[in-house]
């Protein structure tokens, strides 16, 4: 028999889907700024959604994405012989005597596939890296740039924006590198897109349950 009397688990902070209205008034932002922004309910519809806007046999790269796990893409991208991955490319070359050849290749690819780690109220994403391998094609190296986005990540401003890295983010994946590679993790790299000079170059794929972390 199930205890009514007890108090419901609270949703954790920067966990819990955002309402319908403040999807569509982000998604109207984004817009606004010539970013197009995709509404679609699910994750399965995500992934749907984002393999028919790449052509079979398309030059494609992305960075390492918990979003893009979730939803079933990586593995999708990974098939051999329907894109040409780059990833897998990469990985197999030696950084040590080919590290300009790796660089030039993951830096302008025609369509970059990732998410965001926060998108404000008013249509600016966030995205913060160690690294920074992902910054580059966001901001204006790759063809195209598509971005899915559990509605979760939603936030007031730029400052919730940077909370919501710091207090959320960030531990998930200080534990992951730390247990993948023994290393921590920083916040040192920040990239702000707040409009796209190029109409059409950037899909935002906004889910409404919340997808990646």
């Amino acid at each position: 028999m199930t205890d009514r009397t007890k108090t419901p688990i609270a949703a954790l902070p920067f966990t819990t889907a955002a309402a319908d209205e403040r999807i569509e008034r982000v998604a109207d932002a984004l817009e606004r700024h010539k970013i197009e922004a995709v509404i679609v309910a699910t994750g399965a519809e995500a992934w749907a959604r984002v393999l028919r806007m790449i052509p079979d046999g398309a030059e494609v790269h992305w960075g390492l994405s918990r979003t893009l796990d979730d939803i079933g893409l990586t593995k999708d991208l990974l098939a051999g012989g329907r894109y040409d991955a780059l990833r897998p490319r990469y990985l197999a070359m030696d950084r040590s005597t080919q590290g300009r050849e790796i660089r030039k290749l993951v830096a302008a690819p025609d369509f970059m596939l990732g998410s965001v780690q926060a998108v404000t109220d008013d249509g600016a994403l966030v995205v913060v890296s160690y690294s920074g391998s992902q910054i580059g094609p966001y901001s204006g190296g790759a063809g195209r740039v598509i971005l899915v986005v559990g509605s979760q990540k939603i936030v007031a401003d730029l400052d919730e924006g940077l909370r919501r890295v710091r207090e959320h983010v960030l531990p998930y994946e200080d534990a992951r590198l730390q247990a993948q590679l023994g290393v921590p993790t920083k916040l040192a790299k920040l990239l702000v897109m707040y409009e796209e000079p190029r109409p059409g170059r950037v899909t935002v794929v906004l889910v409404r349950e919340p997808v990646g972390v």
